[in-house]
């Protein structure tokens, strides 16, 4: 069984970044280019190319002879992809890991990578959720958790040990959450399955969370579902590249249960998609200095920053409780005073936004059309408040 400890990750991340100084080896691709540095070798292994990545910036995916694949989550995980019917070669670094394709029964903690899963043709791979059936926003695994295909493991600070090691789990793929809770990942790890941190949302462009998708894709052996699907995503939002801002500016919040404002931090996904569909974040200015994607500050603040807002977006995602302007003004009387309020420029989003990653240019063209269009129609994410 393999044993973590935070002294030897320390160790083989020394190492590790040692040997890759000295051979000019490691690095990822950088956007819009598809190889920036030198590819890893690997004793046993002849490289052959990397995978073009557009847009993500977090990881990188090489490719050897024989269908050997290594994935490289930067400065943090490797994983060595081995074909069916093949072996591992010897004598491969401490820190690789060796996972065998297609990775099947996986336990799936990284909630916002199931889409990717079910839009390559891939969520037969995924056997455990850490949600129950009633808390998906979308179809697909709803009907897989009923039917049985999918079952539930527990939550990702509590998952079911005995259940992942009864079903014989390949994998667990874990959102970043799982580092509050080490002593979790140590455990998965010390009954042998291991563990992937999904590091998706720390890409700076938007596209570049989605791009993850090829990641899914080269794990369950549906590399070409993976780009093809990317590349129509992509191209979809192609007219908006060189689009003029409008200026126009709007506030993405939600009201929390202790009555003060949740808004995105500037440098999360969501104020870039904003921009990419041509308006300004009104929060531009709010900087994270603990690398939250979301911050709360009271009611006061938030409406000296965002009292002018052209547009007022609530984020029904995580409170679906506002279903109507009628709704909105309750939840404090302050909304009334707000020009998108007196404009009726108010809109709130779908339930499935978070969940929905594989779909995040469709969800930016609902921004733009929200943002450059009077009467916008044919909104997939995002509905006006009556």
């Amino acid at each position: 069984m393999r044993t973590h400890s935070k002294i030897l990750s320390i160790i083989i991340s020394i190492t590790v970044a040692a040997t890759m100084l000295l051979t000019g080896c490691g690095g990822g691709a950088s956007s819009d280019t598809s190889s920036a540095t030198e590819p890893p070798e690997l004793k046993g292994l002849t490289y052959e190319s990397e995978v073009e990545l557009k847009r993500a910036e977090q990881f990188s995916i090489y490719n050897y002879e024989g269908g050997y694949n290594l994935v490289v989550i930067h400065d943090h995980q490797s994983f060595l992809l081995v074909p069916k019917g093949k072996k591992a070669p010897e004598g491969l670094p401490e820190d690789i890991v060796v996972l065998h394709k297609p990775v099947k029964r996986i336990y799936l903690a990284a909630t916002a990578t199931m889409a990717m899963f079910c839009s390559i043709d891939a969520l037969d791979n995924v056997r455990m959720s850490s949600i129950k059936e009633e808390d998906w926003t979308f179809d697909e695994p709803k009907e897989a958790m009923r039917s049985g295909k999918i079952i539930y493991a527990g939550r990702y600070r509590a998952p079911d040990y005995e259940t992942m090691m009864d079903e014989q789990c390949d994998l667990a793929i874990e959102s970043t959450m799982i580092e509050h809770v080490p002593e979790v990942q140590e455990m998965i790890e010390e009954i042998d399955i291991p563990v992937l941190i999904d590091r998706s949302s720390y890409e700076p462009d938007p596209m570049g969370r989605a791009e993850w998708i090829k990641l899914y894709g080269v794990l369950t052996d549906h590399e070409k579902e993976a780009a093809e699907f990317y590349d129509e995503q992509l191209a979809s939002i192609k007219d908006l590249d060189d689009f003029e801002n409008t200026g126009k500016t709007v506030a993405f919040f939600y009201f929390s249960t202790e009555g003060k404002v949740v808004v995105r931090s500037s440098t999360d996904y969501v104020p870039k998609m904003i921009d990419i569909a041509g308006g300004t974040y009104a929060f531009k200015d709010l900087d994270s200095d603990n690398n939250r994607s979301s911050q709360d500050m009271s009611v006061e603040t938030f409406y000296d920053t965002a009292k002018d807002a052209d547009i007022i977006i609530y984020n029904s995602s995580i409170d679906g409780s506002v279903k109507s302007m009628a709704g909105l003004l309750e939840k404090n009387p302050i909304m009334k005073k707000m020009k998108a309020v007196k404009t009726g420029n108010c809109w709130i989003t779908g339930s499935s936004m978070y969940q929905r990653t594989d779909l995040v240019a469709e969800m930016i063209l609902d921004f733009h059309k929200v943002i450059t269009e009077d009467d916008p129609s044919d909104l997939k994410y995002i509905t006006k408040l009556e």
